[in-house]
């Protein structure tokens, strides 16, 4: 009586695996778009600047080794990529179906949607000089000058773009060259077809007045680094100089996301030069209140009015940007005089415990630490402060190495990747404790980003300035993987631009290099 039972249990198990064999196959086949999640909008994923993808769900501390992690494939572009690639799951394309799309800019003035999952031809590209002046071209470097400091042939889009999911756009800056002269425009482009959005592009002109006197946006000398921001319905452009000439200053520029009629403008150093906004390539921050936030490098310093080697908070009102809080060191001269910028993008920090609930922080070249009251900066303490700022929350001088990237804050503790090693400082009733903990490896600059899976399986990223592609377990700070451990050069990053910045998202890494995009995952 028993055999019949068994048979039959056997035969529904049987069925039942062979079910799930099908089902497992059918998942698989369309896992890249069951498992895609996160959406990279803007540069380095919140306008807060975090530099933090907590959703990723496919890479873990067990699998980002050299044995199942690396290189999956290329797609050729025909220019430097200084921006990151942004990146959109599930997007209809017309006649082409449902695809994981990557989005990227070239110093060609070309724009590129690509399938995130399958190398081959662009889903779409568009070339910005089609909407440009007759005869347009990218910049000469050349033209402005400074080639051996940004080491770029010529000057196209320059900055990470920015995406607006309500009304499917995508905002790109591109500079070209036209009867001689040098010009920016603004395009808006849908993200499904790369088409320009209706009165898109416009021409970017300026002018900012102050006590009586007009000061003028000039085209040649400026070179929008900077990342776009995207809040409140407003589009914000940062400018500054190329990398040496004296004409250049810094500017923000403010155009409405739907009309792309300019609302705003605020010269950083009416009348001086330099002081420009070029912060690495680090977008423009903002707060919940949507007030903006940046960075300046050297230049001339007037109190309330010429804010070189300063962090700066502005306002936007209507038709105008106003200027509502700033901090500059008391020793600015001494960083002025020897190049030491303030060059990364502010860390906005999430409420804090103690004194200072809005807190945010500020970081130069010199690798000192500045956390400063979003409510109340400090401006300058020029009178009574000879070794330190003590107008503001916490000064940490030299705490990390040089040209370190944008900070990191995650699970209550900051990261910094300048010099020789990853420091890592916890913080405790909003402020910064001392003393840090360190890396043993080098990490060589640049702005890395960590992803995990809420606060499990938090990996830090980064690509050197000598072009190595690392990660490392954010919480023990072990070396998980390096692009030189794969045989034969699996791995190799082509060569990329002056700060080029990894993004990573749903199980895929993303690099823009000089003539490529670069795809890394799982491997098959």
């Amino acid at each position: 009586m028993q055999t019949p039972l068994l048979l039959g249990i056997l035969l529904d198990t049987r069925a039942k695996l062979l079910c799930s064999a099908i089902i497992l196959a059918i998942c698989l086949a369309i896992s890249p778009y069951l498992a895609a999640q996160t959406r990279v909008t803007t540069w380095h994923y919140q306008n807060s600047r975090n530099s933090v993808n907590a959703t990723e769900t496919r890479l873990t501390l067990a699998n980002v080794n050299a044995t199942t992690f690396g290189k999956l494939f290329s797609d050729p572009v025909d220019g430097f990529v200084v921006g990151h690639p942004l990146y959109l799951p599930a997007v209809s394309i017309p006649g082409q179906g449902t695809h994981n799309v990557v989005y990227l800019a070239t110093m060609n003035d070309s724009v590129y949607a690509f399938d995130a999952n399958t190398p081959g031809a662009p889903l779409w590209q568009t070339s910005l000089l089609t909407f440009s002046g007759p005869g347009a071209t990218p910049v000469p470097a050349s033209v402005p000058g400074c080639v051996a400091t940004n080491r770029w042939t010529q000057i196209g889009v320059v900055s990470t773009p920015v995406i607006n999911l309500a009304n499917s756009t995508i905002y790109v800056v591109a500079e070209t060259l036209e009867n001689s002269r040098v010009v920016h425009r603004l395009h808006a482009l849908n993200i499904a077809t790369g088409a320009e959005q209706p009165g898109s592009p416009v021409a970017i002109t300026a002018k900012y007045v102050l006590n009586g006197v007009t000061y003028t946006f000039m085209d040649r000398y400026q070179v929008n680094r900077p990342g776009l921001l995207l809040v409140n319905n407003h589009v914000y452009i940062a400018m500054g100089s190329p990398g040496c000439d004296t004409s250049a200053r810094g500017w923000v520029l403010s155009y409405n996301a739907n009309t792309l009629q300019q609302d705003g403008t605020f010269d950083v150093e009416p009348g001086g030069k330099f002081a420009a906004i070029w912060q690495k390539g680090a977008g423009l921050s903002a707060d919940s209140t949507g007030h903006i936030y940046g960075e300046t490098g050297e230049g001339t310093f007037v109190s309330k009015t010429n804010l070189a080697m300063s962090v700066f908070k502005l306002t936007q009102g209507t038709g105008v940007i106003t200027l509502a809080d700033w901090f500059t060191p008391f020793n600015w001269q001494l960083l002025n005089s020897n190049d030491l910028d303030l060059n990364d993008g502010v860390l906005v920090l999430p409420p804090q415990p103690g004194a200072h609930p809005n807190e945010a922080i500020g970081l130069g070249k010199q690798g000192t630490i500045y956390l400063l009251d979003r409510n109340n900066m400090g401006h300058i303490c020029s009178s009574t402060c000879t070794t330190s700022n003590t107008q503001i929350i916490q000064e940490l001088k030299t705490a990390v190495g040089g040209e370190s990237g944008t900070p990191i804050f995650f699970n209550g503790k900051l990261y910094f990747t300048g010099g020789s090693t990853v420091s890592v400082f916890a913080m405790n009733n909003g402020l910064i404790v001392t003393p840090r903990t360190q890396s043993g490896f080098v990490a060589t600059g640049g702005h890395a980003i960590i992803t995990a899976n809420g606060n499990s399986n938090a990996i830090l990223w980064n690509l050197g300035q000598s072009g190595v592609l690392w990660a490392m377990d954010a919480k023990t700070l072990k070396v998980l993987y390096t692009s030189r451990q794969a045989p034969n050069g699996r791995d190799t990053v082509p060569p990329t631009a002056h700060f080029a910045t990894p993004i990573v998202a749903d199980g895929e890494l993303f690099i823009g290099t000089q003539s490529t995009l670069e795809v890394y995952g799982l491997l098959p």
